[in-house]
């Protein structure tokens, strides 16, 4: 029942902080054609689940419980994969196919990027 409670405390914190950090960078980047909020999200948790992967599992930084609040609840409500997939299609079915394709290309390696950095920039620390 604990592990249930930590996912869910995780989860509320990060679909709020998706919700916030979502919105403030539409608000200051607004960009018309390319769904810069969604992007910022999927890059920033990428690269802090790369951190905390190190601190909970090489450095054991944190309790192996903090796994269940931050990975498991709080960056799988803070990212926003899905909501990537849904702009990506919405994108393709506006005709704005090279858009689409740059936003789709450039998610993927910036947060397989993002997340390498968070594991490197741990590592180093």
């Amino acid at each position: 029942m604990q592990i249930y409670l930590l996912i869910a405390l995780g989860g509320a914190s990060g679909a709020l902080s998706r919700y916030g950090v979502g919105r403030m960078v539409s608000h200051y980047l607004a960009q018309e054609h390319w769904p810069l909020g969604t992007f910022a999200v999927n890059f920033i948790g990428s690269f802090v689940i790369g951190a905390v992967y190190v601190l909970i599992t090489e450095r054991s930084a944190l309790h192996a419980d903090w796994r269940y609040v931050l990975m498991v609840g709080f960056l799988g409500a803070f990212t926003t994969f899905s909501t990537f997939s849904l702009e990506s299609v919405a994108l393709l079915e506006a005709g704005k196919i090279l858009v689409a394709l740059a936003y789709m290309l450039t998610t993927l390696i910036s947060c397989v990027v993002a997340c390498w950095l968070g594991i490197v920039v741990l590592r180093a620390a």
